[in-house]
């Protein structure tokens, strides 16, 4: 006779019996073996069990967290997931599975898993530290913070729980705090080696260098192979100006990368060839680091920067780089039109204008955009100062007093800083940066305000379609190329103005006159001096006897960079013993060299600004080039602006033959020198309040214009 159901149920239970005391025995083995460091006899036990018992919890919990150990994530993954379905109330499980989802990359279910874990264990510190750095990890700042601020409070005297939310305090700009973070780290754990190099990071955001300096050198005392302490110590000397120092530190890094380099080292190097006028190096690196991490948005900027100063630049270049900006950066948060804002359509309204910058300060992007805040009608316009600096700078009081409003917004998200406009009801936002540092781009691509202009921080434009107007003249885009850009131009008096000059700043007459020979002067950045100027003015210099050539840059206090410079000139033939070098000077001592000059120079492909109209308010007349894109046409529209289209060259030829001219004629040159102030200070473009009243008649333009196109 066959088996009933009843003895076959009855021999099933008993086996199930059988298994579940094997399974027993053989776990006390396999704790035994895992307790003694023996883990793949454990392992090979914890497998043994799960085939007896398949949901036997802790073997499927202990063998998931040796497999993620051996970094088995996979394998770690499916016995975890198996061990919350078999208790679902162990905290312990979830817990690991996060580790084990954050370690594959898969930030919103590792963030479910420790939520769920700090769920069933509040009071579990580990579980919160986890919780906020997957947060950090899906740029969930506020929320990270959260998570550390209830682990603290469980175990303030956790190291790593302090330091990783000095991280989040860097990432959200909260610069003070996040070193009061990495300090508590350290008071707990003097040899805290990454805490050592990333309060480095925060004093160097804090402009503190020296101790940045310091820090970083203590943390590589301790770890002297931590590749990304080399990398934070390269921005610091980069930015105290230590280029050669900088290249070194960046250098040893990549020795520390044999994998291949975090794409931060080539983005540094490329800024420090960028200050070294070598170009080609500087693109070469960029385009190395965006090789690394395609949407690398600071590597992109600094790029499209440097090709400011490229020899083979164009406007359709230039625009290519823009456009390519916008495909990867922009256009991926641009909010899509129609754009619905609610501001009152009266074209004939006092108006918000937002200006937002980096650089409210003494700096030389400030001196072009100051005169117009400063003369702007506050019965018609009021005027919102958006400052992006990171750090305290000199000058910005001046700035704060102009304003109507003031906002610092270098620690809000673009998110949060879209609101804020909106709050405040712009009608007009000016973006003053461009591709520059600082710049908030990717705020202009969400169209906070219902018109968007870019204006004098950085005279090309950023290649935004959300940006309505740029502000040019026809010299700087000739109506030719204005088809390449995406924004509609609107020509002012000149593309940029200049403030007055300050108080204390005396005008000598022609030093030619007492001097005998004639003195030409270039006060720009060193980087602007490219291979094929220098050549050109070596020509300059053996053509017009006995003349001399003054530079004039902070760059020059460095023996290596002097050095360089010369050599560089005496491979074009240039008499280098008629060649001056000027450094450091404070701002009036700097106007007050141009004293000692007759006729200046204009670099090329990348002109002057601000020094082309400094020069020009001491009565020194510029030579400057037209090139083929805005950076190369600045300063010709400047010196045309001032009524010496004379002084303006279509070639290199013709660049020398207007020096060697000019220099031949100073009698002419010393009433030139005469009334060149007096003739700024009257016209358009070199007088503030002229220039600042066709700002305002082009904001009033704009205005109307929007408000005809949307009412109704």
């Amino acid at each position: 006779m066959g088996e009933t159901a009843a003895q076959r149920a009855f021999q099933k239970a008993r086996l199930k019996k059988k298994q579940k005391g094997d399974a027993a025995q053989l776990f006390e083995r396999a704790l035994k073996l895992h307790e003694s460091g023996l883990l793949p006899d454990a392992k090979a036990v914890y497998r043994q069990i799960l085939r007896l018992e398949p949901n036997h919890f802790n073997a499927l919990y202990l063998l998931g967290r040796l497999e993620y150990g051996a970094q088995r994530h996979r394998e770690a993954e499916s016995l975890l997931t198996r061990a919350v379905q078999a208790d679902p109330r162990s905290a312990d499980a979830h817990l690991h599975l996060g580790l084990v989802l954050n370690a594959l990359g898969r930030f919103e279910e590792a963030r479910a898993s420790y939520q769920q874990a700090v769920a069933l264990a509040p009071n579990d510190a580990t579980a919160l530290n986890n919780l906020g750095s997957v947060c950090r990890n899906l740029n969930r700042l506020d929320e990270a913070i959260d998570s550390y601020d209830r682990a603290i409070a469980l175990q303030g005297d956790s190291a790593e729980i302090h330091y990783n939310r000095g991280l989040v305090l860097l990432d959200l700009k909260r610069h003070e705090e996040a070193l009061a973070a990495f300090e508590r780290t350290l008071a707990i754990n003097p040899r805290h080696a990454p805490a050592l190099s990333d309060r480095g990071n925060a004093f160097y955001r804090l402009g503190r260098f020296t101790e940045a300096l310091d820090s970083l050198d203590r943390s590589l005392a301790l770890e002297p192979a931590s590749a990304r302490t080399w990398v934070n110590r390269a921005e610091v000397c980069l930015q105290t100006k230590r280029i050669a120092d900088a290249i070194a530190s960046c250098e040893r890094s990549l020795a520390l990368q044999p994998d291949g380099p975090d794409p931060q080292v080539p983005f540094i190097l490329g800024r420090c060839f960028t200050e070294l006028g070598q170009i080609n190096e500087a693109i070469a690196s960029f385009d190395m680091a965006l090789a690394i991490q395609p949407d690398f948005e600071f590597a992109m900027s600094n790029k499209i920067f440097a090709l400011d100063f490229a020899d083979d630049a164009t406007f359709q270049s230039q625009n290519d780089a823009r456009r390519d900006w916008w495909m990867k950066i922009g256009a991926q948060v641009a909010a899509p039109p129609p754009y619905r804002h609610p501001n009152n359509r009266d074209p004939d309204r006092r108006l918000v204008l937002g200006y937002v910058s980096a650089d409210f300060r003494h700096h030389s992007a400030g001196r072009a955009f100051k005169p117009v805040l400063r003369n702007h009608d506050k019965a018609l316009f009021e005027v919102i100062c958006y400052s992006c600096a990171e750090r305290p700078r000199a000058g910005v009081e001046e700035f704060r007093q102009i304003a109507d409003r003031w906002r610092e917004v270098s620690q809000r998200s673009d998110e949060r800083f879209d609101a804020q406009i909106r709050s405040d009801a712009v009608d007009i936002l000016i973006d003053l940066s461009g591709h520059t540092d600082g710049n908030r781009l990717g705020l202009f691509a969400r169209k906070p305000a219902p018109i968007q202009v870019h204006g004098w921080g950085h005279v090309t434009p950023p290649g935004v379609p959300t940006i309505d107007y740029v502000f040019a003249d026809p010299v700087s885009i000739p109506p030719e190329v204005r088809h390449l850009f995406c924004e509609t131009i609107y020509d002012l008096p000149c593309i940029l103005t200049i403030e007055p000059l300050p108080a204390g700043v005396t005008h000598a007459e022609t030093p030619a006159l007492a001097n005998g020979f004639v003195t030409f002067g270039v006060f720009n950045r060193i980087n602007k001096i490219t291979d094929a100027a220098a050549a050109l003015w070596s020509r300059i210099l053996l053509q017009v006897p006995r003349s001399r050539l003054l530079l004039k840059h902070y760059a020059l206090d460095d023996p290596v960079v002097r050095g360089n410079l010369i050599a560089r000139f005496a491979r074009f033939g240039a008499p280098v013993e008629r060649i001056d070098l000027m450094g450091t000077t404070k701002r009036l001592e700097h106007l007050l060299a141009l004293n000692r000059v007759d006729i200046c120079f204009d670099p090329f492909p990348h002109g002057g600004g601000a020094s082309t109209w400094e020069a020009l308010q001491m009565g020194v007349p510029v030579i400057a080039k037209l090139g083929n894109m805005q950076v190369a046409r600045a300063a010709a529209a400047i010196v045309t602006a001032a009524g010496l289209g004379d002084w303006v060259a279509r070639s290199e030829d013709e660049y020398v033959e207007i020096a060697v001219a000019k220099a031949s004629q100073v009698p002419a040159l010393a009433q030139l020198r005469r009334a060149l102030p007096a003739r700024l200070a009257a016209s358009p473009a070199g007088n503030p309040v002229r220039y600042a009243e066709a700002v305002e008649t082009a904001y009033r333009t704009m205005w109307r214009t929007y408000c005809a196109a949307t009412s109704g």
